[in-house]
């Protein structure tokens, strides 16, 4: 008999059904030992199985893929600030929605304020652990929300808004992104870098149908925790009111195989 709590049962199992990842290609494994746990014991396991991969992804960063990030990042740096206070310190307000384990925490200038949205309670423990290697970060409050739900954020309080790979998850686009724009400063920028639909059906045609067949029948978001392959945020983002929206959609270098499904990607700043 086990007297151990059941989420303790839980956690130890999943921590032996994935202590075999060691390579790129074992994500695979990992992945099915997600599936298993979680049609046995519920979708708790599949927050905590996601947060533990992203907390294995950033030890393995591609360097191609991070010069795509970097460059959207450029212009934070120039960024004043609409607080007197942080003015003084030359220094601005960030908010990061799906801030995860903090994998931006790189590109963002010193001194910065920070404040980050995510639904996922199992990302505290690596967030924690990640931003300690970043005292250049200030963490202002740390909300286990949605991005559809901020309301207990101030209205045009905010210099700039982060958001990478989390939109394909979200459950509505447009209140996000109207949500993003009420809390953005009259000048305020918000930073977005995400996987898109495949848009190229002459070249592409085959990832498109994967991209559909993938999400319509539900392997991609369950893995994933609620990944969508076939969304184009752009059309909403326009329509939202910013005064000024500068995009592009390139084709992201991915390394990994079976993984360049999501290699269609949407880069972008949009001005309040």
């Amino acid at each position: 008999m086990n007297f151990l709590p059941r989420e303790a049962v839980i956690y130890e199992t999943m921590n032996k059904a994935t202590s075999v990842v060691k390579t790129r290609r074992s994500y695979v494994l990992g992945g099915l030992a997600c599936v298993i746990l979680v049609v046995k014991y519920g979708p708790n396991v599949r927050h905590r199985y996601f947060a533990w991969l992203n907390s294995q992804a950033i030890k393995m960063k591609y360097g191609p893929y991070e010069d795509v990030k970097k460059e959207l990042f450029v212009p934070i740096t120039k960024i004043k600030s609409h607080d007197p206070e942080l003015q003084k310190e030359n220094a601005i307000r960030i908010l990061e929605i799906g801030v995860g384990i903090g994998t931006n925490f790189t590109y963002y200038p010193d001194g910065c304020q920070l404040i980050v949205v995510d639904p996922n309670p199992y990302f505290s423990k690596y967030f924690n652990e990640n931003r300690a290697k970043f005292p250049n970060v200030k963490s202002e409050s740390i909300i286990i929300s949605t991005g559809e739900d901020m309301d207990m954020v101030k209205s045009e309080s905010v210099d700039a808004v982060v958001m990478t790979l989390v939109l394909c998850s979200v459950t509505d686009i447009a209140k996000v992104v109207s949500q993003i724009q009420r809390i953005l400063v009259p000048g305020g920028k918000f930073f977005f870098l995400e996987h898109i639909q495949e848009w190229d059906l002459k070249k592409h045609w085959m990832r498109r149908h994967l991209q559909s067949m993938l999400t319509w029948l539900g392997i991609w978001p369950f893995v994933f925790d609620g990944c969508c392959l076939n969304r184009d945020p752009l059309p909403i983002i326009n329509t939202i009111g910013f005064s000024n929206v500068c995009a592009e959609r390139l084709y992201a270098p991915i390394p990994v195989a079976f993984m360049k499904v999501v290699s269609p990607h949407l880069r972008g700043i949009a001005t309040k």
